[in-house]
């Protein structure tokens, strides 16, 4: 079989094969005969599993989709400072790709990236055409047909998911519904507007939804699998990007330019002269919206998913690879391995800074930090402090030290000033499981976590169904519930009346309760890389950006962030840290009772604020060249291949 290196190697039917905990009995499409696959059940159940191993690679979800995609926004970045987030610095990939860098001949993992997903695609491709053709589609049992249609209904919501992560990086890319022929006649194919591939991707989602049963509703479908709450979901999300900003090669007719639109003033006004930041007409935005309005109130009145009452042990059983089968606050989880995939705990979590007797190998380079404007933007009043803060912002790693001549692990608070530096506190040691601990302990070399990718969690679904009907109707009872579920769910019993109250008094006009969801998203989904894909259907992300830095810049002018605080332990042994005694605030009157010190983020430091701070997201922010280049190159070899069909576009 020939592999299609032209527009991204859509290859036919070809697969790495990846060990994904529930998928590891799995057969490419092409291996077996059209016939033979899809006129047995058995055989296109193991043609599904193969599209959802595919999700476990490095280059898709295991760490490129999962984590680098997701940054720099005002939240989380990756930790290339200075000269190092620059190709001129000689920084690795995700650093210059983090600062928005990158140029067509750097870093070939984007084009590893476009490769793999295509992949995804092509087999997707094959496995809907093969169902659609199938006999026992239209006349086999009434338990076949259902069990095919659930098959279709995910391989159709699989393929819906990856194009919208392709055109998140990449813009306009080519438009492919159906398996490359033999005599490649439709291999090499142009850009096509992603507004028409946006539009397909609602349609076939609509389908999905008919075919796809929601998770509980079956012992054995969990949601490893794709849901119809997923579906669902991620229609909303589709509608929601099709109806936002994005950056176009060029202006498109009818279209409403960032610069001069004025609906909201909380709306950023980025947007370049040649290549426009644009969103749909009026009309057309709010149909978007009411087709998103009613994927998810179906997913909100179909009760098999509900908000985690605790926001610590939501991540906890995330860390454990333990599904909620009682809430099913996730919606969908890429399915994972340990020792086989997920850099999630190790590009991104709490360091474990050298070898420990407690943890193992020092498995963790802790590449995506989140920023001290941040953590400060946290709501803490009348000692009630939002607990979605310590979950997410690490402020110690851990390691060992020598304690009466032996080795112990313990929690350091990170001793020195770094305001952009502070760990993603969701993937933690401390919580993961007993498996990966088993491994990691005996390892000489990187572990994979097994922690699964999370692709979409019910508090997404409740903030996108206050977003939605606060643009259609303003700030409603139900938006207002909405938010107040996702706000208070954060808060102890003590602190309710008070924060309801502070979601009421942000729901004053639409404007006000827009700018109060854009900081819950920040709040609900710091660290979790997903914030960057609403900053841009909002146009927020380089006013975030901006913001981000002046607030830090503020603070330490006017002193408002302590030099130094103190902190006690939770444990007699000196080793877990009691996250509640950090008197971030301000010194207390007596440090007695406290076990020591540390730098706090006000204790000036000139390399962070005369060059660190330009320096992060600096492509996006300071390039004079493009404002608002988001989006990615393709990589040289990506052109070189497409047989003369595919450029690159945005000043590239």
């Amino acid at each position: 079989m020939k592999r299609i290196l032209g527009m991204a190697a859509l290859a036919m039917g070809t697969l790495a094969f990846t060990a994904c905990e529930d998928f590891l009995d799995q057969k490419s499409a092409s291996e077996y005969s059209s016939e033979n696959v899809y006129n047995s059940v058995y055989n296109t159940g193991l043609t599904i599993n193969t599209l959802y191993g595919s999700l476990c690679q490095d280059r898709t979800y295991s760490q490129s989709m999962s984590i680098h995609a997701g940054t720099n926004t005002d939240i989380e970045l990756i930790d290339g400072l200075g000269a190092n987030g620059t190709v001129e610095g000689g920084a690795n990939g995700e650093r210059v790709w983090g600062n928005y860098n990158l140029t067509p001949s750097y870093y070939s993992a984007i084009g590893d990236i476009w490769t793999k997903l295509y992949e995804i695609v092509e087999n997707a491709n094959l496995s809907i055409e093969g169902i659609r053709n199938s006999d026992i589609l239209t006349s086999g049992t009434s338990s076949q047909q259902k069990q095919m249609k659930a098959y279709l209904g995910e391989a159709l919501t699989l393929r819906a998911m990856v194009y919208l992560d392709i055109i998140r990086l990449w813009g306009d890319v080519p438009m492919k519904f159906e398996p490359t022929l033999s005599d490649l006649s439709n291999a090499y194919l142009d850009k096509t507007d992603r507004d028409v591939i946006l539009d397909q991707l609602m349609t076939d989602l609509d389908e999905a939804i008919g075919y796809l049963p929601y998770a509980g509703t079956d012992a054995d479908y969990t949601t490893e699998h794709v849901t119809r709450g997923y579906a669902e979901a991620l229609y909303a999300q589709v509608a929601l990007t099709r109806a936002g900003y994005v950056i176009r090669e060029k202006a498109k007719d009818g279209y409403v330019t960032a610069s001069s639109e004025a609906t909201y003033s909380y709306l950023g006004k980025t947007s370049d002269d040649v290549y426009p930041t644009q969103r749909p007409a009026d009309a057309d935005r709010k149909a978007l919206y009411e087709k998103a309005l009613v994927k998810l109130q179906s997913v909100i009145n179909s009760g098999y998913h509900k908000l985690n009452p605790s926001y610590e042990n939501e991540w906890y059983l995330i860390n454990q690879l333990q599904l909620d089968n009682t809430y099913r606050e996730n919606l969908f989880e890429i399915p994972m391995g340990v020792g086989v995939n997920s850099e999630l705990g190790y590009t991104i979590g709490i360091r474990l800074n050298g070898t420990t007797s407690a943890f193992g190998y020092s498995n963790s380079s802790g590449k995506v930090k989140v920023t001290a404007p941040y953590f400060y933007s946290f709501r803490h009043e009348n000692d009630f402090v939002d607990t979605r803060r310590d979950v997410t912002c690490g402020n110690y790693q851990i390691k060992d030290e020598t304690r009466n001549g032996a080795s112990v692990t313990f929690d350091s608070p990170l001793n020195s000033n770094a305001p952009f530096g502070i760990y993603v506190a969701k993937y933690n040691p401390r919580w993961m499981s007993e498996q990966w601990l088993a491994v990691n302990l005996a390892a000489a070399s990187k572990v994979f976590t097994g922690i699964n990718c999370v692709k979409m969690r019910y508090s997404q679904v409740l903030l996108m169904y206050a977003e939605v009907l606060n643009e259609l109707y303003g700030p409603t009872a139900e938006a207002v519930d909405a938010l107040t579920q996702v706000h208070c769910r954060a808060f102890s019993d003590a602190a309710q009346t008070q924060e309801q109250a502070y979601i009421q008094s942000q729901a004053t006009d639409k404007d006000t309760f827009f700018a109060a969801i854009v900081q819950e998203n920040a709040w609900e989904l710091g660290g979790e890389c997903a914030r960057k894909w609403d900053l841009i259907r909002w146009n927020l992300l380089t006013d975030k950006i901006n913001q981000m830095k002046t607030d830090y810049k503020n603070a330490i002018d006017n002193g408002d962030w302590p030099g130094t605080v103190y902190y006690k332990y939770a444990d007699d042994g000196n080793t877990i840290l009691d996250l509640s005694s950090f008197t971030w605030y301000g010194t207390p009157a007596s440090t007695a009772g406290y076990y020591g010190s540390a730098k706090g983020y006000g204790d000036m430091n000139d390399t962070q604020y005369n060059t660190n701070l330009n320096a992060l997201s600096g492509g996006l922010v300071n390039s004079p060249a493009v404002k608002n280049r988001y989006l990615i190159p393709l990589y040289t070899t990506t052109i070189s291949s497409s047989n003369g069909v595919l450029s690159n576009s945005y000043g590239w």
